[in-house]
């Protein structure tokens, strides 16, 4: 974006009436222009109410500390998908499928512990080699000297790969797990989703494949693999269709997005913060730290919803019994008042792990020290090979993915400059 453009869009932000305000418009995410809204709600109306949307009326929870006191009140703030659910779409079929992120306590949690020893330290540790081989090849096959995507080459290459080990799923189809990860949160009209039908078909499709999959392992010794854990754990091995097919959806869709958006994301942090680009390749040691920084900065799930089960005052408004509720990780990851410059990209950090792109509480992302860890290795590995400043060098504009759930990316020119 130009200055002009910029200062231009800050005006218009400025200057509509608040209660007009819908910054749940997929076009503000994917031309990059939410900012200015979010930092004028975050000021004047933290706990704002739009009337008119695509989706219905909804409360857009803002500030970093409002945000933890919904997203740690599941008493009042159900994520519960007979509720709603967890996106501020209604009509989504993916997202109204029961699984644990949409369940409240304490079902939720005896599901959440089946899946968790996948991403205990000890599992991390025997995963780290594989992923780094992995990166390595990818890394060794991109083209020095032409411009090529970033996001396929790289972020969806190893995104999908990952995914593929995590649920023991054939490799030479792990292309599918990234498409039914974009199916089941694209808005319609984006991904060659027309119809919610259609959505539904995939969705069917995804669940057919997985489920043969699943019944293969029911019938075989445990093995450490997601579907064999599901299928080996009498909390989930007698799960109905639905929730089964929930629970996959949000697997593939928790291991694919955040990690594959923060890959890209933190190329171009660096690109447009080229004195941060230095520090790092003067000091590979804030890799980890930078990690956090990224995962901070880009907040690839924008928001998480919550449906409100009685009435209840938040920041001095007064939300009503069935309200939907938006917490919008990514503006409360820009809070001035909670983090210090929260608007610049900085990766030595003093508290870099202080965000909300994870979740919070009882919710929080269980496969959060796996993304971090693959976003450690590839930058490792990357700068290996490419330890000077801006040797990765984006060439283009990123086409940003047309979505208020997901903040990512579709495609990022980039060349390297060996």
């Amino acid at each position: 974006m130009t200055q002009a453009a910029a200062t231009a869009d800050r005006a218009d932000a400025y200057s509509i009436p608040l209660d007009r305000i819908n910054v749940a418009d997929p076009a503000l995410f994917r031309d990059n222009m939410m900012w200015p809204y979010f930092e004028r709600l975050r000021k004047e109306d933290p706990v704002h109410y739009c009337n008119d949307s695509q989706y219905g009326p909804y409360w857009s929870v803002t500030r970093f500390k409002d945000i933890m006191s919904v997203e740690t009140n599941h008493k009042v703030f159900s994520s519960a998908s007979r509720s709603g659910g967890i996106t501020i779409m209604d009509n989504n079929a993916a997202a109204s499928l029961p699984m644990f992120i949409a369940m409240d306590p304490p079902k939720h949690d005896v599901q959440r512990k089946t899946v968790t020893p996948i991403v205990a330290p000890e599992n991390l540790a025997k995963l780290e080699g594989l992923i780094r081989q992995r990166t390595q090849n990818a890394l060794d096959a991109l083209p020095a000297g032409e411009t090529f995507n970033w996001v396929e080459r790289v972020s969806i290459n190893l995104t999908a790969q990952m995914l593929a080990t995590l649920f023991g799923f054939p490799f030479e189809d792990r292309t599918k797990l990234t498409h039914w990860s974009d199916v089941t949160t694209c808005e319609l009209g984006t991904c060659g989703v027309e119809t919610e039908e259609q959505r539904i078909k995939e969705i069917q499709e995804c669940g057919a494949y997985m489920t043969k999959l699943f019944n293969e392992r029911a019938n075989s010794d445990p093995q450490p693999d997601l579907l064999s854990m599901l299928a080996h754990s009498e909390n989930t091995r007698n799960m109905s269709p639905e929730e089964f097919m929930g629970n996959m959806v949000l697997l593939i869709v928790g291991g694919n997005d955040t990690t594959r958006n923060s890959m890209s994301g933190g190329l171009l942090a660096l690109n447009e913060n080229p004195e941060e680009y230095r520090k790092l390749c003067a000091d590979p040691t804030l890799i980890p730290s930078m990690v956090s920084e990224i995962i901070r900065w880009q907040t690839p799930l924008a928001h998480m919803r919550r449906t409100a089960l009685e009435d209840f005052e938040l920041g001095g408004k007064q939300i009503k019994k069935g309200d939907k509720v938006v917490m919008w990780y990514v503006s409360g990851n820009r809070d001035g008042d909670e983090i210090e410059n929260a608007d610049r990209f900085i990766i030595d950090r003093a508290n870099p792990r202080h965000h909300l792109s994870f979740g919070f509480g009882i919710h929080r992302c269980v496969g959060n020290r796996l993304a971090e860890m693959q976003l450690r290795v590839l930058w490792e590995e990357t700068l290996k090979r490419w330890p000077k400043p801006g040797q990765i060098e984006v060439v283009g504009e990123p086409r940003r993915v047309f979505s208020t759930f997901v903040k990512g990316f579709e495609a990022l020119p980039v060349r390297i400059n060996a």
